[in-house]
């Protein structure tokens, strides 16, 4: 027998965590290889972890409503034969032979240390009525925590629950010197008297305080889900990290409108797919993208990383009122069809929550399409990590001055607006001005006589 480490797999460029939602698994349960254990969920998507060989649950090394680090083990199962991922000293254990012999000398000691290490894990925690999970007990000894302090600890988990994140955020708060996030409760005056001339407060890394909303009678509470809660996180992350500044350019598009009417009912004969305009959008942003190469990038620190392939995330409405982006890659090399084929499959997998975690990574630029909803145009925040973010407004029939060769006359055409978000740290006015430029050029110039 030997042991295979279940890993929390990498989600996506800016994913570095996740919340351990749901076991689908209990210890002893068998284990067939791709068979889901375990579900998690991140500001982007809900998924669920498979496990990669054919075994038994051994070991869950988180409880529900942990946050997970990429590349932690979240699960430990048996399994017959060798395994090469095992780090925990197993190298003993990858093999079918038989254990050496153990002396009876060496087993008593073995059977007194394993009594001592269930004492001591259970001895502190016997006088309160509150769960920690066994994650947070191992913390909690290893770091010297009190029962004092660890019930002073304010949970953010379900039920009030202290999650890792909770503790670990105590100690470093405890590390520093400074009183953690926890309960009214006095605190001794021998912190202060220990240290000598402490630092004063960094207000500068101070967060701001959210007013306090007056509830009346008839108001009525509705707390944010899960992704809820993740996506006002990261809008405010982005605000904070990118210099937001927008663009925004009048298209014509009445020859784009003109085709699709004359094209769509055959191609969904042919093709069985609807014709939406995404495809046609996602086609001119690719195009503008190739032509403007350095709105397909990322900062890091003080560097630019220039992507090699452009994967166009595309913003899709969620049941639920939330928002997913799952990504078409290397956009670039798909012809219409190929386009519509993929955002027709994207999208519906969306709103079924069906979208697997490398369908929404490795986005190089994002649309989202404000005018689905009626806007004529609206100011999108970036997807961290990328640099540029293009909304797409309502179109509308208004009546235009058209210039032709026997001069100016009042007639109506199908409009847009295209309003270009962009980070003013490595994009400045004249790329973002000329990008989103690009794209409505490519549109008014669309073909009416194109082929698909």
């Amino acid at each position: 027998m030997s042991k295979f480490e279940l890993k929390l797999p990498q989600m996506g460029e800016s994913v570095a965590e996740a919340t351990l939602t749901n076991w689908l698994k209990e210890v002893g349960d068998t284990i067939e290889m791709d068979e889901a254990v375990f579900e998690i969920a991140t500001d982007k998507v809900d998924s669920e972890v498979p496990s990669e060989v054919d075994g038994v649950l051994l070991e869950k090394r988180f409880e529900m409503d942990d946050v997970i680090k990429v590349g932690e083990v979240v699960a430990v199962i048996q399994v017959e034969g060798e395994v090469d991922n095992a780090s925990d000293g197993d190298s003993a254990e990858k093999t079918t032979e038989e254990p050496a012999e153990v002396s009876a000398q060496e087993l008593e000691t073995q059977m007194v240390e394993v009594k001592e290490s269930v004492s001591a894990s259970t001895q502190d925690f016997s006088s309160t009525e509150k769960f920690y999970s066994p994650l947070v007990k191992n913390i909690a000894k290893e770091e010297n925590v009190s029962m004092d302090e660890l019930e002073a600890i304010v949970g953010t988990g379900k039920e009030g629950r202290v999650t890792k994140n909770d503790i670990m955020g105590y100690l470093e708060s405890r590390s520093n010197g400074n009183q953690a996030k926890v309960e009214s409760k006095p605190q001794p005056e021998t912190v202060i008297e220990k240290t000598e001339t402490p630092e004063p407060p960094k207000q500068a890394l101070e967060e701001p305080k959210e007013p306090k909303a007056q509830i009346k009678a008839g108001d009525e509470m509705i707390p944010l889900t899960r992704m809820g809660k993740l996506i006002a996180h990261h809008m405010v992350e982005s605000i904070s990290t990118s210099a937001h500044v927008q663009s925004f350019v009048e298209v014509d598009v009445t020859n784009v409108v003109n085709w699709r009417n004359k094209v769509k009912n055959a191609f969904q004969e042919r093709e069985g797919e609807k014709l939406t305009f995404t495809p046609i959008f996602m086609e001119a942003v690719a195009m503008a993208l190739k032509k403007y190469p350095m709105m397909n990038i990322s900062l890091d620190g003080d560097k630019v990383i220039k992507k090699k392939n452009i994967n166009l995330g595309m913003a899709a409405a969620l049941p639920d009122g939330n928002l997913i982006v799952p990504v078409i890659k290397n956009a670039d090399q798909l012809n219409l069809v190929g386009m519509a084929k993929t955002v027709n499959d994207l999208a519906g997998r969306a709103r079924n929550n069906q979208l697997k975690p490398d369908e929404v990574k490795d986005g190089t630029y994002t649309v989202t399409n404000v005018g689905s909803f009626g806007s004529v145009f609206g100011t999108p925040i970036i997807n961290q990590p990328q640099v540029g973010i293009l909304a797409l407004g309502a179109i509308r029939k208004i009546p235009s001055v058209i210039e032709t060769d026997q001069g100016e006359y009042i007639g109506i055409r199908s409009k847009m607006y295209l309003s270009h978000s962009y980070d003013h740290r490595v994009v400045n006015g004249a790329l973002g001005g000329m990008f989103v430029k690009a794209v409505a050029d490519y549109l008014e110039a669309w073909d009416i006589n194109r082929e698909i």
